[in-house]
């Protein structure tokens, strides 16, 4: 279907409040920069989630890296949006200030040649992520396995989404679920959750793509029973890719997880099984438990959890703005905060 199509049936709803999750944190972005926004009547509420992996990484876990590169001596390898996010008492770009060797890659796999390129170092990999991401983590430990290294390990912050949706359920009457997720995962758990009366659209991330899972959320919501629709099958299958659950499966656990304004959420996490107990940062040093407390001042929890809009934050674009953030979702490319301040609320 044409844009103008799409965007004729997004524009005349006008039934009962449709409120509409925009999970991922790209779809936020580019449903700010197309203009999508300006499009919805009133009828139609646009709610930015969760899905920024940088954005509920808990404040504990920047603490365990501070402490790993300061106390430890490790070299840190992270990517850079992970770099600004503030600690309990200091960020990473603090930690290097103090002499902390902070190292930025671009896949765990870059870490992981860095330890086998620097033997004397010990290397830690800060990962981060959803499914998307999670299994080039898991390939960085075959690969320091089958290299016979013993200088690398991962530092795991590593969540899955099905649960937060569950969570989440009673603020939102649909999801737009992240196409690069269910292209790892397929659409087995959406499917399961459309079973349980909560419902959602697979979207993809250009205009037509956006438009299309827009409209598919209107339509169906006014069809009075709850449903699920792959609006990407450009790029998402049915089953989506086996390897790379294979790869999650054989390295991987699921654990109780801790997101950064949202506690503790059942079953949400992927840590390292005992045997590659070799290759986790937090038994191979056996780091303290690390209670980390964000500033006050900020409501990064409520903007996750959709309960405000960035702007509703007292310290949204005053003390907290880009180039001196409060809080994650304005550090991260992908944070809602970071979206509003880039883009303004109205645009």
């Amino acid at each position: 279907m044409k844009n103008e199509q799409l965007k004729a049936i997004i524009e005349n709803y006008n039934g009962p409040k449709l409120r509409i999750m925009e999970v991922c944190g790209t779809h936020t972005h580019e449903i700010f920069r197309l203009g999508i926004r300006k499009i919805l009547p009133p009828s139609i509420e646009l709610i930015s989630g969760p899905g920024c992996p940088v954005c509920v990484t808990p404040v504990s876990f920047i603490d365990e890296a501070v402490m790993l590169a300061l106390e430890y001596s490790c070299t840190v390898c992270t990517f850079g949006d992970l770099v600004r996010v503030p600690g309990t008492k200091m960020s990473l770009a603090g930690a290097r200030a103090e002499g902390g060797k902070i190292h930025i890659v671009y896949s765990p796999m870059d870490a992981e040649i860095h330890a086998k390129e620097h033997p004397e170092e010990q290397v830690v990999f800060l990962s981060v992520g959803f499914e998307t991401t999670t299994p080039a983590s898991c390939l960085a430990v075959s690969m320091a396995e089958e290299d016979g290294i013993d200088n690398f390990s991962l530092l795991t912050a590593n969540k899955t989404m099905p649960s937060a949706y569950e969570m989440l359920k009673d603020f939102v009457d649909v999801y737009l679920y992240p196409g690069h997720v269910n292209a790892v995962m397929g659409n087995a758990e959406c499917r399961k959750l459309a079973e349980q009366g909560i419902s959602g659209v697979v979207s993809g991330f250009t205009a037509n793509e956006l438009l299309s899972a827009l409209a598919v959320s209107v339509v169906k919501s006014q069809q009075g029973k709850p449903f699920f629709v792959n609006a990407y099958p450009r790029v998402v299958t049915e089953e989506g890719s086996p390897a790379a659950r294979a790869m999650m499966d054989k390295y991987l656990e699921t654990y109780d997880c801790e997101w950064r304004g949202l506690g503790i959420i059942p079953a949400s996490g992927k840590r390292l099984k005992d045997e590659y107990a070799a290759y986790d940062a937090r038994k191979k040093y056996s780091l303290p438990k690390v209670e980390g407390h964000g500033n006050p001042a900020c409501r990064c929890g409520e903007v996750l959890q959709g309960k405000i809009k960035p702007s509703d934050c007292p310290c949204f674009g005053k003390a907290c703005n880009p180039m001196h953030p409060v809080g994650a979702c304005m550090v991260s490319n992908e944070g809602a905060c970071s979206a509003y301040y880039q883009y303004g609320e109205e645009l």
